[in-house]
């Protein structure tokens, strides 16, 4: 008797390994060489095209950082009070007017410039001042509270790498050196398509039997994530020459093209064959992957091509682990550091297949030993797009794992690591 199988994607050839589909991409595809100079209000999220150099140091001077009482070292006494005279007051912005006298303590506030001599920092809350002088305790060492020019960036230091994706503090970095505008990529232009006689745009009617589509509202999010500029194609009727007309359309205009649905392996999925009918080649079809098995990966002429899943949960895991790392590459985004896991206790059973990677929605809850507890979303279809809604991250389970008992340490995908 015959046993059915409850895997969709169980036959149609042999399956190809996550990475080594990637590696095999990548080595065919070059990333953009465009750049242009922006303004740094400009380039967050963009991809720096050259080192960035301090020309000074940060800070440029020797400063305080506290408010408090700048002395001598030497003229405190190791074994009680010191009372010296307060001869200055320097505020940030506004350094001592003449040399600063042995003897003497001078009022200093949070970022005043040093005055020359004096090399410790007592705080205020510390000392005790009566009249004009200032009643310092022993016990302080020398260069407290007193930080060093270039302490934060030494002048002539590469303080940002070419090829890094540009985060908040990284432009906050490069203000602090002065610089008002960077060298950056031009970003990537990617089009956007979903494909099915079933799916609908949001707002309109939905005939029986019909959806509305909700991938490419997720993929095009996810693309400007990245720092992508999205051509919006809409939604494609199943229909071989309609498909290749667009996508032949697209090639000649953008630098990517990505697709949802029509990339399996039955009678009205098309996107596949269209890229072939167009002249494309298919460097790989049928990932080693759940979710997400289906994923067309080619070129169309010189342009990149991603025909990612149907299902919404399908679409987004492929895009984090195999559209993601691709279109970084192609962004120029060389110093990009991978999504980073993190261990974690799983609080359920699963098995799984052996040459297949796998990728289960999990929700943390408290911890246990030391590390964070994960729990297994009870809704794992493929289709199922609010589980990712209600949960933390994926766990990550490798080709070579067949079992996961409960109480195990696995590797956790924060969805902060993959957006």
């Amino acid at each position: 008797m015959a046993q059915l199988s409850d895997d969709c994607f169980a036959y149609g050839g042999a399956l190809i390994r996550v990475d080594d589909a990637l590696a095999d991409l990548r080595s065919r595809l070059v990333p953009i060489t465009e750049r242009e100079e922006v303004p740094l209000a400009a380039a967050l999220g963009r991809v720096l095209a050259e080192d960035v150099v301090a020309g000074r140091p940060v800070p440029p001077h020797d400063n305080s950082a506290v408010d408090g009482y700048a002395v001598h070292f030497d003229d405190l006494s190791p074994d009680g009070p010191t009372l010296l005279p307060v001869a200055g007051r320097i505020a940030a912005g506004h350094p001592l007017a003449g040399p600063a006298e042995r003897g003497r303590a001078y009022r200093i506030f949070t970022g005043a410039p040093m005055p020359t001599g004096p090399d410790t920092v007592l705080m205020q809350e510390d000392c005790r001042v009566d009249g004009g002088q200032v009643e310092i305790p022993p016990g302080i060492r020398r260069g407290a509270n007193r930080r060093l020019a270039g302490e934060d960036v030494q002048q002539g230091a590469v303080i940002l790498t070419r090829g890094k994706r540009l985060l908040p503090q990284d432009l906050g970095l490069a203000a602090s050196i002065g610089r008002t505008r960077l060298m950056v990529h031009r970003p990537l232009s990617v089009a956007l398509f979903s494909t099915g006689d079933e799916i609908y745009d949001p707002g309109g009617p939905v005939p029986p039997g019909g959806a509305y589509d909700a991938n490419r509202a997720t993929l095009a999010a996810l693309l400007r994530r990245l720092g992508a500029e999205v051509a919006d194609f809409g939604i494609l009727k199943d229909d071989l020459a309609t498909i290749r007309s667009a996508l032949e359309a697209a090639a000649g205009r953008h630098d990517v093209i990505i697709t949802s649905g029509g990339v399996s392996g039955g009678e009205e999925d098309h996107a596949k064959a269209a890229l072939l009918a167009a002249g494309g080649r298919l460097h790989a079809w049928r990932l080693a992957i759940k979710p997400g098995r289906p994923v067309a990966l080619g070129q169309l002429g010189s342009v990149p091509y991603l025909g990612l899943p149907g299902n919404p949960v399908a679409v987004m895991v492929t895009f984090f682990r195999v559209a993601r790392p691709i279109l970084l590459m192609l962004a120029g985004a060389t110093a990009e550091r991978p999504p980073r896991a993190y261990p974690v206790t799983v609080d359920f059973e699963y098995r799984k297949k052996s040459g297949r990677r796998e990728y289960v929605r999990v929700v943390l809850q408290g911890s246990r030993d030391g590390l964070p507890v994960a729990a297994k979303h009870p809704r794992d279809g493929a289709g199922v797009l609010s589980s990712m809604v209600e949960s933390d991250g994926l766990v990550e389970l490798s080709e070579e794992t067949t079992t996961v008992e409960r109480g195990a340490t696995v590797s956790f995908l924060p969805f902060s690591e993959l957006l």
